[in-house]
């Protein structure tokens, strides 16, 4: 019998991990070469837009799944064992789904659902967003190990969806354009540094503020708080919110209405502020604040017990001083009836007052001392519709501690420790940056000035500070998804009509 090998033998004998890399080249077919010339322009041009050079070494690994197959990439496909194959398939088409959404989300796109009123009527709770990172430049991750379609918390199981380490320095890549005025943004919350795990949805800062221990009544009173945690800059919840104030530019609301630089902002058309609404006495039916696009949530209210209490006041036996005080007068001796903390817009305002049993709709004023604003460590007497002037800061742009420190100190304290990175102190009247005293100090980023289009009922940057350019996330593009929760999926659950619209709501 003949010891020479048949030809199959030699051909396999020609793809063995001792053959020349020709060799493999050349055996290889037309489709593997064809998705490593894919693959291999893919990587190139991935690597000039990301200005990483480093990202060139995919090409190895390309060049060995389609060529030379050193590692044995599919071993599981020769296997015997029908169950550990169709196992094998099902992790492998799940790990590339993975690989494949983080890549799309971290460049590309990523989902965002509106979570409050705070944009209403221009957005509403319940849309789905289809957020685009290119509009502005997608962000270079700064914690590169998470879990795809996670900001920060593990679905179902819980605890965090991030390692913490390494942590990337803030590198933003080419993008079609920068956030201007008016542009509706995505961004992650920049006081959400650090959060009170029992009461996420709100300004860890605020809670401070309020409770009359600070920091230590929080920290110590973990029934209520829980445990304090901190979150890097891409891991912080992701806020939405208008663009009204541009780096470089001072910003000012006199009587609810916006000034940048001195000039008049008209507010956008859909804005919403709130109302007291004064009728005859007649009660207003959930159909008629339906019918105006107003939800449940917008007028009920829930007491100690958990029952449904209606914004509204039986006026009967109301005292006339009580009443003149909120701008509202009694017709023939009937006080009427007053809803109160009603977010109208314009037309809605309209459409109310040409309702028969509607005597007047009085815009509410807040008075002083009716919450805090920024910045909260500083007594400024600003309200939600008094608010500034304030300065926003802007990449380059120095600012001097020689006159009015104390408020120097208080508004632009966190962008220069917190979101800037230095060791900031301030004592004897004398600013200390990483140990050494300064009279001025030179901006890194970039920062922006944020707002709700519901004016009465948004925390915007008026609560909590400016937005620094390494918090920007993208613009939303498309509403892919509206679902409207007051109603049951058979009775107008879906609202059809905003379906795959423009997210780009102009002001």
């Amino acid at each position: 019998m003949s010891n020479k090998p048949s030809q199959n033998q030699q051909a396999k004998n020609a793809t063995t991990p001792h053959s020349s890399l020709a060799t493999r080249f050349s055996n290889a077919s037309r489709r593997q070469l064809v998705w490593f010339a894919i693959w291999v322009i893919a990587t190139i041009l991935f690597s000039l837009w990301a200005g990483s050079p480093w990202i060139l070494l995919f090409i190895l690994l390309f060049f060995d799944i389609y060529i030379t197959k050193f590692v044995p990439w599919s071993f599981w496909k020769q296997s015997k064992n029908s169950a550990f194959r169709k196992t094998m398939e099902w992790v492998d088409a799940i790990l590339f789904a993975l690989i494949a959404v983080y890549f799309i989300n971290t460049f590309f796109f990523q989902n965002y659902q509106i979570p409050t009123s705070s944009l209403e009527k221009s957005l509403l709770v319940g849309d789905f967003l289809a957020v685009s990172k290119l509009s502005y430049g997608p962000r270079a991750p700064i914690t590169p190990l998470s879990f795809p379609l996670a900001q920060h918390t593990m679905p179902v199981v819980g605890g965090k969806s991030y390692i913490e380490k390494p942590q990337w320095k803030y590198r933003r890549l080419k993008g079609f354009g920068k956030v201007k005025r008016n542009d509706i943004v995505v961004f992650n919350f920049p006081t959400g540094d650090t959060v009170a795990l029992n009461r996420q949805s709100e300004d860890f800062y605020s809670l401070v503020k309020r409770n009359p221990n600070g920091i230590n009544g929080v920290r110590a009173d973990k029934r209520t708080y829980g445990d304090i945690i901190y979150r890097p800059v891409d891991r912080r919840e992701n806020y939405v919110k208008r663009c009204i104030g541009l780096p470089g530019e001072t910003i000012q609301m006199k009587n609810d209405s916006v000034f940048i630089d001195g000039t008049f902002l008209p507010n956008p058309r859909l804005s919403q502020h709130s109302y007291m609404i004064h009728t005859d006495g007649t009660i207003i039916s959930p159909d008629v604040f339906k019918e105006l696009g107003i939800n449940k949530a917008d007028y009920l209210i829930y007491d100690a017990y958990g029952q449904i209490v209606i914004h509204s006041q039986d006026l009967t036996g109301a005292d006339s001083l009580s009443m003149a005080w909120s701008g509202l007068h009694p017709r023939n001796g009937n006080n009427g009836r007053v809803y109160f903390n009603i977010a109208l817009t314009d037309e809605m305002v309209v459409q109310l007052k040409a309702k028969p049993f509607v005597w007047d709709v009085i815009k509410e004023k807040e008075q002083r001392g009716m919450g805090y604003y920024y910045p909260i460590n500083y007594e400024t007497g600003w309200t939600r519709d008094t608010f500034g002037p304030l300065w926003i800061p802007q990449k380059g742009a120095t600012i001097n501690f020689d006159t009015d420190t104390d408020f120097k100190v208080a508004a632009y304290e966190r962008c220069i420790k917190n979101y800037e990175g230095n060791d900031f102190a301030y004592r004897d009247g004398k600013v200390f940056v990483n140990g050494q005293a300064v009279d001025s100090y030179t901006f890194k980023f970039d920062y922006y000035f944020m707002m709700g289009d519901n004016r009465h009922n948004s925390a915007d940057s008026r609560v909590w500070g400016f937005v620094p350019e390494d918090h920007i996330v993208g613009q939303p593009i498309l509403i892919w998804l509206s679902l409207e929760k007051d109603n049951n999926w058979f009775n107008g659950k879906i609202r059809w009509k905003r379906l795959f619209r423009s997210a780009k709501i102009p002001a």
